[in-house]
């Protein structure tokens, strides 16, 4: 627990200070160094352990980003791309589903979750680029990360001194029902504070209160998705990079699936006022 504390207290004002004083193109390289160091990570959860075919790994999801940033610079439109992450996420619920149920194995196969890596890492990566363009670029992923990491800290304790009623366990036995409703609690009161000092006057409480509760609930699904792949490998954390919190994927694993969520919804919000 100290460590888990301390790293945080190291790492969050440095990332919060970061989205505020970089460039988009500096946001683009920071966020790709942490996917690429969950992409390592990914790499070998799923028996890509020799440090060549990690770095092959990492190579393909280079061009990816590459073609990402130029959408991102060119004049299209990123909703599709967006709306594709947004599908993709709600179909890893079905998947969550079944493989609770005792089948939707796909993932034991290496190839499948190499690709299934890709798409979670690089989508949530153009998710972030999108979300910092926008006009108050740097609240919104500061509101995103803030509600990400309260809605973990919340189920962490709420879980570990409330924790009655098993959320999956078949996927995650250490979480809980109330975990994630501690989470949701902390998450939701965490964002409302964050914008009641400095969110847009049109971004009203009736809009941000459904977009924050959505955000958390995704949260947790990309939680258990990593949980759901580290349980087919037999894997307990996916490293040790972050003293007291296991490897960079822990650590983001609920913000891959928050983040298209958010801003997919955010996209719709702005458009509809």
């Amino acid at each position: 627990m100290r460590n888990r504390v301390l790293t945080a207290l190291v790492l969050a004002p440095l990332a919060l200070l970061a989205i505020w004083v970089l460039s988009p193109l500096g946001i683009a390289v920071l966020f790709a160094v942490v996917m690429l160091l969950g992409a390592a990570e990914w790499a070998r959860l799923i028996g890509l352990r020799q440090p060549l075919y990690i770095l092959l790994y990492l190579l393909g999801l280079l061009p990816l980003m590459l073609l990402g940033w130029f959408l991102h610079r060119s004049s299209l439109p990123p909703e599709p791309l967006l709306l594709l992450a947004a599908l993709w996420w709600f179909t890893a619920l079905v998947w969550l589903r079944r493989f609770s149920q005792g089948r939707g194995q796909l993932l034991a196969s290496p190839a499948v979750a190499a690709v299934v890596g890709y798409i979670v890492l690089g989508l949530a990566w153009f998710a972030l680029l999108v979300l910092h363009g926008l006009g108050q670029g740097p609240y919104f992923i500061t509101l995103l990360l803030l509600v990400v990491w309260g809605a973990d800290v919340g189920a962490f304790f709420a879980g570990r001194h409330f924790g009655r009623r098993k959320l999956a366990p078949s996927i995650s036995p250490g979480k809980t029902w109330e975990g994630v409703w501690g989470g949701l609690v902390l998450a939701v009161l965490s964002g409302l504070v964050l914008h009641l000092a400095l969110g847009p006057a049109w971004l009203g409480l009736y809009f941000l209160l459904p977009l924050l509760v959505l955000t958390v609930l995704f949260s947790v699904v990309g939680d258990l998705f990593e949980s759901m792949l580290k349980r087919q490998y037999g894997v307990k954390d996916s490293g040790n990079l972050l003293p007291g919190h296991g490897g960079m994927l822990d650590r983001i694993d609920s913000l891959t699936a928050a983040a298209p969520i958010f801003t997919v919804a955010l996209l719709w919000l702005w458009l509809v006022q």
